[in-house]
């Protein structure tokens, strides 16, 4: 039979329940076209890394829905009862682990932790894998410490092994050797010595080992005697070469103003001694002394054990010394480049001959022989994991049970506190313009915030404003973010995407629009009646300021007395005119509806917010999660709606206490003003001006009309 599944409405979305173990034991067989997400991403939420990272095998930093078809496969193969994972906790028993590698790793953790008697393995015992093996000899790892060699010799090998190549750590936390360094090792070890043992080139050592140290004294100075006798050859060659390569007078000027020393770049660079034509290189005397102690070296180690020469170099002795140390400098050019030179020739011929790298490659192979058991290790820690958060991730992944349960769902990132209002769904998110183009589908009024803390810790997240009204949001405004962990940023909006909060705002919205609108005009007004004052009061003062300087202006012509334009008296009537029928005839309109002047009102009402509350009625009920999860990485499958009370719960708006006094006495309210009173008084003139020119004779009794009040005296009817 196909497992019987439940579903529950929340908000106005259809979600599946997972209840029981076998919910989850079956949850590979439902359609995943009934999951809320199918993707996710590692970060921007607020899920454990250590979490995240078990979930995301593939290390691609997102999760997906086969990956979390695999995690709960794997809790339930590896628990006896699958309804554990919904106790969560950090903790399992043994006896609620499933026969199999997982639990005898659990076991085996436990006793090299000296807790062999412990029946209950917990995740914070697992963090510490160092303290896990620091007991053991073998890991499984392939890495092998010096102490896991059972004699002398072979620990000997593995020393050396650390000390030319480095050390890799093994799970214990020592350093060791793992078999790429062994077959490295010994490799170079043949090498050097297939290369020492090798004297087909000649006479290679003239002077036995102690060639070695002559031929370096030769190469450490070659280029530079060879500099030396090139210059006194010049020098024969033209007289003046003497003084131009001894060293330009600006070099040694440049050397009179400094510290120096023998280790000195700019003294070496000088020739090694004073440059004349066929002069022998002095050794001791007269040298240079970034030199001396280099010239001393090859008189004692090359010269003097060669050729039986001390003191000077001539250049005949220099070529005959280069000579006898040619078969040497060709074996030497063949000697390969290794690290285990500095163990010496006779240690390495030692180790070439035993049998040394097969007794290490055995205790690297008897380690890695254990990988797949230790491997388990690595797998009770993924399960106490599973066991703490993969319901947790299950109510944010196929059911957003979490967020319409109201428990703080993983992409919830904490509660934004701004104009009077703490707004719980908000979200963590990186690039605010690109987040906002998406996320502007979602319906919803959207307020992005760039958080700081002290320390220079910074982020960015975006509030949804589901309640209250928008007067007062603006960009720029500033507030404080709670995130899941307590700490408190301060939150200044820098970028809002303006959508309905309520059918109520917007009914008030085109009144508030022609209220700021008049508001621009008069300011505009004011601003241009300002600087128009400050233009005329800047030139009086000008002008009083240099009227001493200026002849005596001419008498000024009388003013003419400008005749009244009838023209434009006229006009001004005309516009009076038509001023009062317009406003009569609205009234006369409005007054012939009788007993259905109420329902006029209520038209004109709605003619002028009508739109606007049909409008937010709509947007309201389109609010949707989905954009918001997609624009910062996830895949919503569904449409996660916040209809309109769920939304009311989202934005918590200011209330008193329960039992708190409230006193309405405020010593600085402003003085009230007799509003009513006056809007009175203009209507009951406009309905007098009326009468009087006749407009509501035809809706008044004959007595009351104006033509048998006034009589005689009454204007003519229009």
């Amino acid at each position: 039979m196909a497992h019987h599944w439940k579903f529950a409405r929340t908000g106005g979305v259809d979600q599946v329940l997972l209840q029981t173990g076998d919910d989850l034991a079956h949850l590979g067989e439902l359609d995943q076209k009934l999951w809320v997400a199918l993707a996710m991403p590692c970060d921007a939420t607020e899920l454990a890394p250590e979490t995240a990272a078990a979930l995301d095998s593939d290390k691609d930093g997102r999760i997906r829905a086969p990956e979390i078809l695999e995690a709960v496969k794997f809790a339930c193969t590896h628990l006896r009862d699958p309804n554990l994972l919904f106790k969560g906790g950090d903790s399992l028993a043994l006896e609620d682990l499933a026969d199999g590698p997982v639990k005898a790793s659990a076991v085996r953790i436990l006793e090299n932790l000296d807790k062999k008697g412990d029946e209950r393995i917990t995740l914070a015992e697992l963090a510490d894998t160092a303290r896990i093996f620091a007991g053991t000899r073998f890991n499984g790892d392939g890495i092998i410490p010096a102490d896991s060699a059972d004699d002398e010799p072979t620990r000997k090998i593995i020393e050396d092994i650390l000390t030319t190549h480095g050390a890799l750590l093994d799970r214990s936390g020592k350093p060791g050797v793992d078999q790429v360094k062994v077959d490295s090792f010994f490799d170079q070890v043949k090498a050097y010595v297939v290369w020492a043992d090798d004297r087909s080139d000649g006479d290679t050592l003239p002077l036995g080992e102690a060639t070695t140290a002559a031929g370096d004294a030769v190469r450490a100075v070659r280029a530079k005697v060879d500099d030396y006798f090139t210059r006194c050859r010049l020098a024969a060659f033209d007289s003046r070469a003497a003084t131009l390569l001894a060293g330009a007078d600006a070099d040694l000027a440049s050397l009179s103003a400094r510290e120096l020393s023998s280790a000195s770049p700019d003294v070496a660079r000088l020739p090694l001694s004073k440059i004349e034509a066929g002069r022998a290189l002095p050794l001791r005397e007269g040298v240079n002394p970034a030199w001396a102690q280099s010239l001393l070296t090859l008189e004692t180690a090359a010269l003097t054990p060669l050729l039986g020469i001390s003191r000077t170099l001539g250049e005949s002795d220099w070529l005959t010394l280069q000579a006898r140390l040619a078969a040497h400098e060709v074996w030497h050019a063949r000697k390969p480049v290794t690290l285990v030179e500095p163990l010496g020739i006779a240690r390495l011929r030692e180790l070439l001959a035993g049998d040394g790298k097969a007794r290490v490659s055995l205790l690297v192979a008897e380690d890695a022989a254990l990988a797949e058991e230790n491997a388990s290790i690595g797998d009770v820690q993924r399960l106490l994991i599973y066991q703490r958060d993969l319901c947790r991730v299950l109510r944010n992944f196929v059911n957003f049970g979490d967020f319409y349960g109201r428990k703080g769902a993983v992409f919830q990132a904490g509660t934004l506190y701004l104009d009077g209002r703490s707004c719980d769904l908000c979200l963590r998110v990186t690039d605010a313009a690109k987040h906002s183009l998406l996320a502007s589908l979602a319906s919803v009024y959207l307020a992005y915030c760039d958080c700081t803390r002290p320390g220079g810790e910074k982020m960015s997240i975006v509030g949804a404003f589901t309640g209250g009204d928008s007067d007062n949001l603006l960009v720029g405004r500033n507030g404080i973010f709670y995130d899941r962990k307590g700490r408190d940023w301060d939150a200044t909006i820098t970028r809002i995407v303006a959508n309905p909060l309520s059918v109520r705002q917007s009914f008030w919205a085109p009144y508030k629009k022609l209220v700021r609108m008049i508001e621009e005009q008069v300011g505009k007004r004011a601003a241009a009646a300002d600087a128009d004052a400050d233009a005329a009061l800047k030139h009086t003062a000008e002008t009083t300021a240099h009227v001493d300087k200026e002849a005596p202006p001419a008498k000024a012509a009388p003013p003419t007395h400008r005749k009244i334009d009838v023209g434009t008296v006229a006009a001004i009537g005309v516009a009076v005119g038509g001023i009062g029928a317009m406003v009569t005839g609205l009234l006369a309109a409005f007054f012939g509806l009788g007993l259905w002047m109420p329902v006029g009102l209520l038209a004109l009402v709605m003619l002028i917010s009508g739109p606007s509350m049909l409008l937010a009625f709509l947007k309201l009920r389109q609010r949707n999660l989905g954009p918001l999860l997609d624009a910062s990485g996830w895949a919503i499958n569904g449409r996660a709606r916040i209809n309109v009370p769920f939304g009311g719960a989202l934005t918590g708006l200011p209330v008193l206490p329960k039992g708190a006094e409230r006193s309405l006495r405020d010593p600085f309210a402003e003085e009230k003003r007799p509003w009513g009173l006056w809007v009175f008084g203009v209507i009951v003139l406009m309905i007098g001006l009326s009468w009087y020119l006749g407009r509501l004779d035809r809706f008044l009794p004959d007595r009351v009309q104006r033509s048998r009040v006034i009589g005689p005296l009454a204007p003519p009817p229009p």
